[in-house]
């Protein structure tokens, strides 16, 4: 079980948004490299990453910000936002990204991800966000009419190295991951799937322990980290002890 700090990136700052509204964004960070490095030095496993303004303009727009992270950490690192054609995966691969983040385009070009997962095993995952159930794109600001399970049935023999389910109605509000609907798309699925959205407390992170939520690969947590409410190094001891 892993646990994901997250950095979002907006105007080149690390914040956090509510409900994945962008002028509903609070900043903890103007140095997303010094954070990721204070994770790092938190014994995190891994890094999120998301271009915030990147998932809105359909292109990268915090690259610089990325490429100073990526400079400043080890960790392996997980990419989203704004990556919406094999030349951009390319670019993020070689530059020193472990995974990229596919999720705008998931929806709207699947052969473009089942091509990427073909052209780079285990490196490319599909980011599933989901709003009243139905899985919204365009950096949220659009809603199909796809639902989450049926979105991650399009890949499921195409290589992706891991789906990440948010729930937008929890994100960024701390109200404490969704489980339920994580796990039943874990269960419809042999990808492996990283909850998102919502982590308020250790509480949360002793949930995931439970015998239910085993199936999950880990989860990401953002705003809780950032305002003290998740002690890093119990959270970790926690998951190491399990």
């Amino acid at each position: 079980m892993i646990l994901f700090p997250a950095i979002d990136l907006k105007d080149g700052a690390c914040v956090r948004l509510k409900l994945g509204e962008m002028d509903q964004a609070t900043v903890f960070n103007d140095d997303p490299a010094a954070q990721a490095a204070t994770f790092e030095r938190q014994g995190f496993e891994w890094l999120h990453i998301v271009d915030l303004n990147g998932a809105f303009a359909g292109r990268p727009v915090n690259a610089s910000a990325v490429e100073a992270i990526l400079a400043k950490v080890k960790m392996p690192v997980q990419l989203g936002g704004g990556i919406r054609d094999m030349a951009t995966i390319e670019a993020w691969l070689s530059k020193g990204i472990r995974r990229v983040i596919l999720g705008t385009v998931a929806v709207r070009d699947p052969a473009l991800v089942k091509a990427a997962c073909t052209r780079f095993p285990g490196r490319i995952a599909v980011g599933i966000d989901a709003k009243g159930g139905k899985v919204a794109v365009e950096g949220w600001a659009e809603t199909s009419e796809l639902t989450a399970i049926d979105l991650a049935r399009r890949f499921e023999d195409a290589g992706v190295a891991a789906i990440i389910y948010t729930d937008i109605d929890r994100d960024g509000v701390l109200k404490g991951l969704n489980l339920p609907s994580t796990v039943e798309l874990a269960r419809s699925t042999s990808m492996p799937v990283i909850a998102s959205g919502g982590l308020a407390s250790i509480e949360d992170v002793k949930a995931l322990l439970l015998p239910e939520n085993a199936m999950l690969e880990g989860a990401i947590t953002g705003r809780a980290l950032y305002d003290g409410r998740i002690d890093p190094a119990a959270a970790l001891a926690l998951l190491a002890g399990r």
